[in-house]
């Protein structure tokens, strides 16, 4: 969870239970039903996960209730608790990519979260395929005509509230709100009701890190609040079954046909090596736009500005820049500049005939995986250059691919470029993250399956990654 929503909620003397103690299954009872989760996966027919803040608290976010959560050092005066990272950089996890493979494999059809941190979204969950019973505070929708909008910065309110912006669409243009709720509002009719869908038909539901205490109010749910906590007993009445891998007791613990007590990534990092499935990399793309205006053809000088700015608006934040360079390589006489403050704005004054390469270097924020990447841009004024729309989802899939190869982020594509006679406006997507879970460490030790005579497998502690396997995309059959 995020520290500023913990910090946006409105006051409240009574949050539940905080502060119990963590519960760790032993090694050889902890594989033991790793085994039993594999196996429960693998005959699934449709199979739904339920999270909460344990999955991401190895992303650097922490939780509300666990030994260190928001809630219980605020109760023991010890005031809020660190991110390791800005929020808007926190990567998915290990188990966040697990179930986006599984969700891949045709395996995972549903995924029900409590968390606001959007990082479902990011690690490439469908929205379709996934209610957020708390909202997302990097979402904003209209009223009026229903239009999400995901940003790539944290939406400044909380509690369903206005924000600064407006729907893109001209013929609404309403003011929009944020998605995330506040202690009094309801969930939303639209998340739950495809949450409990989904639960009714569900053979398996998968509790990762709903490790909350509940209140009493029908809010702020987890696996002990109403209506939420009683979404994974639906798929009971129907005859499924709830698993549920915490490190804290739940009510709903009795219920389960299979409690494991571990971490969450290590749990399913074991799972995913038993099904044969590879977790793969997180490859993160951030977007910018420029602009680049400039005076009447007629004059001998142009007069021209360049803005760097957000896709959402020029006013929105770049979370992921920190400053940008602009130099011309073959103009010794054009000045470099450093632009440190946003919108990054720049103003010059050149000769028409005389066409120029400007090299803008992007020096990354704290939380990206490289330091910097150089666009170039040539510049000639005498010429008009087309329109570009390209498909995006074609784009980003071959950017990921090379960020994949070349294990290293900084490529860069176009993905729209207007042209009008004063002005270009060119966007493009970049690749400022890429993480793998290939390390043993990731997983605090990955899990290898060798045979064993009194079951169909064994599990033990290796060095090996989880990525040592091909992707499947069948399911595995089991001797």
């Amino acid at each position: 969870m995020s520290l500023g929503y913990a910090e946006k909620l409105s006051y409240r003397e009574d949050v539940g239970t905080v502060g119990m103690s963590e519960i760790f299954d032993p090694p050889d009872v902890l594989q033991q039903k790793i085994e039993e989760l594999a196996i429960l996966i693998q005959k699934s027919k449709h199979l739904v996960a339920f999270t909460g803040a344990g999955i991401s608290t190895s992303c650097g976010i922490p939780d509300f209730r666990g030994p260190k959560g928001v809630w219980t050092l605020q109760r023991s005066g010890k005031g809020v608790p660190e991110a390791s990272l800005p929020f808007h950089r926190a990567l998915p996890s290990l188990s966040h990519m697990a179930l986006v493979e599984l969700e891949r494999a045709g395996i995972l059809k549903f995924v029900i979260s409590q968390n606001v941190d959007s990082l479902h979204l990011r690690s490439g969950i469908p929205r379709e395929k996934l209610a957020e019973l708390h909202g997302n505070s990097f979402r904003e929708i209209c009223p009026s005509c229903g239009t999400e909008y995901l940003r790539d910065f944290e939406v400044e309110t909380i509690g369903m509230k206005e924000t600064s912006r407006r729907c893109a669409d001209t013929k609404c243009g309403a003011k929009l709100k944020d998605t995330v709720l506040d202690w009094e509002d309801a969930l939303p009719p639209k998340e739950m009701n495809s949450a409990e869908k989904h639960c009714r038909t569900a053979d398996i539901v998968l509790c990762l890190g709903t490790r909350q205490q509940g209140l009493t109010k029908p809010t702020l749910c987890s696996l002990q609040i109403t209506p939420a906590c009683n979404l994974p007993l639906k798929t009971i009445r129907s005859g499924g079954k709830i698993v549920i891998v915490n490190l804290q007791p739940t009510p709903k613990d009795k219920k389960a046909s299979l409690v494991i007590h571990g971490l969450v990534d290590k749990v399913i990092a074991g799972a995913m090596h038993l099904l044969n499935l590879r977790i793969p990399p997180y490859i993160h793309i951030d977007f910018v736009q420029l602009s680049l205006s400039h005076s009447p053809k007629k004059k001998t000088y142009v007069k021209w500005n360049l803005r760097i700015a957000s896709i959402h608006g020029q006013r929105a934040p770049l979370p992921f820049l920190k400053s940008v360079e602009v130099s011309f390589p073959e103009r010794p006489d054009l000045k470099t500049a450093f632009l440190h403050e946003q919108p990054f704005y720049l103003k010059r004054e050149t000769l028409r005939k005389r066409p120029f390469k400007m090299l803008l270097t992007f020096n990354f924020s704290d939380g990206c995986s490289c330091l910097c990447t150089t666009i170039e841009w040539p510049i000639n004024f005498q010429v008009t250059k087309d329109n570009l729309v390209l498909e995006k989802n074609e784009v980003l899939r071959e950017l990921r691919d090379a960020a994949d190869k070349e294990s290293h982020c900084g490529q860069h594509a176009v993905l729209e470029r207007k042209v009008n006679p004063r002005s270009e406006v060119t966007i493009y997507a970049i690749v400022t993250n890429i993480r793998r879970y290939n390390d043993p460490e990731e997983a605090n030790g990955v899990l290898e399956i060798t045979p064993n005579s009194n079951s169909n497998f064994m599990i033990k502690r290796c060095s090996e990654g989880v990525n040592g396997s091909q992707t499947s995309q069948k399911r595995p059959k089991w001797s």
